[in-house]
């Protein structure tokens, strides 16, 4: 067998230096790393924990993407990697229907037919807002256009119901009324998590410019007639207590002559009984008392002198014979 000699390995003390200075600043350089990444692991943990909510939203939070908790205003902490954030705007909101809001155009959808076969251009807007964010989120896919067709469904129905005066003049706010009571009804049977606010006639018109003056001038007929019904209550508004005043001094001015007649009547008849208890006890005496009264009462401010011959009386009225010199 040949057996060949190994050649003995030299060791550089100086190379062996090097080598462990490099592997501790390797080891050292790993360290460094190490810590780096888990400090930005922290931050992000941190920073993923941490949420904030705002005034005017709530948030829904999702553990695993099932909807666990709903969270008002505020700062809030959820757990990282696990559970994610959805806000939603609880504000009121709004979206028109029948016009376009940044050119101010009409669009197709206002076009609608009145109950007499009119045509009619009506625009709206609508106002409304989140009520419950679970349910807006997952409960319907696109909650608002499902609600922008709910509206216009309910206009069609209600203008299709409506004369065409009514709703170019006074018939807006039952119009609006009855939209918003509707939809409310029908939103509460899905429970979407939408309420409408209010819906609003932004502007009612006819498709044509002749049609449109008719019906102003149809509008103007109506307020003025409306001003004149309106002058004309004031007036008896007016008048009214005026009248009642009058009617009340007329009947008081007759009551109280009523009761002066009264007392008038019941002093006579007192007198009369005195008289004819006189009269009674002293027939002739009485007698010549009444006349007497009725010849000053016939003759006023006259002296007379009465001389009696038997059951002759002479009246000589004395002032005349002076008067005359005689």
């Amino acid at each position: 067998m040949n057996y060949r000699r190994k050649k003995p390995v030299i060791v550089n003390e100086k190379n062996q230096g090097r080598d462990s200075e490099s592997i501790r600043r390797f080891r050292k350089a790993q360290r460094v790393i190490l810590w780096i990444i888990v400090g930005i692991l922290l931050v992000i943990t941190v920073f993923s924990s941490a949420y904030t909510v705002r005034e005017q939203e709530q948030a829904v939070v999702l553990t695993f993407g099932k909807p666990t908790a709903v969270t008002s205003s505020g700062l809030h902490f959820k757990a990282p990697f696990i559970q994610t954030i959805k806000k939603v705007n609880t504000t009121i909101q709004g979206f028109p229907i029948g016009y376009n809001e940044f050119t101010s155009q009409t669009t197709r959808e206002a076009a609608m037919i009145t109950r007499d076969f009119n045509f009619v251009n009506v625009d709206f807007f609508v106002e409304w807002r989140v009520t419950d964010p679970i349910k807006s989120l997952y409960r319907a896919q696109r909650p608002v256009e499902i609600l922008s067709t709910m509206v216009q469904s309910s206009a069609r129905n209600v203008i299709g119901t409506t004369d065409v005066e009514s709703v170019l003049t006074t018939g807006k706010g039952e119009i609006q009324s009855r939209i918003r009571e509707s939809v409310s009804a029908s939103l509460y049977e899905l429970d979407i998590g939408l309420q409408l606010v209010n819906v609003i006639i932004q502007d009612s018109e006819p498709p044509t410019e002749e049609v449109f003056e008719a019906f102003k001038s149809v509008e103007n007929a109506k307020q003025a007639m409306d001003t004149e019904v309106n002058n004309a209550n004031r007036y008896r508004n007016e008048q009214i207590p005026n009248a009642r005043a009058k009617s009340d001094e007329i009947l008081q001015e007759a009551e109280a002559d009523k009761q002066a007649r009264i007392n008038d009547a019941r002093g006579q008849v007192a007198r009369f009984n005195e008289m004819f208890a006189e009269y009674r006890r002293n027939p002739e005496i009485t007698r010549k008392r009444l006349f007497f009264e009725a010849m000053e009462e016939i003759l006023p401010g006259m002296k007379v002198v009465i001389e009696g011959h038997g059951n002759i009386e002479l009246l000589y009225p004395v002032d005349a014979f002076d008067a005359s010199g005689g």
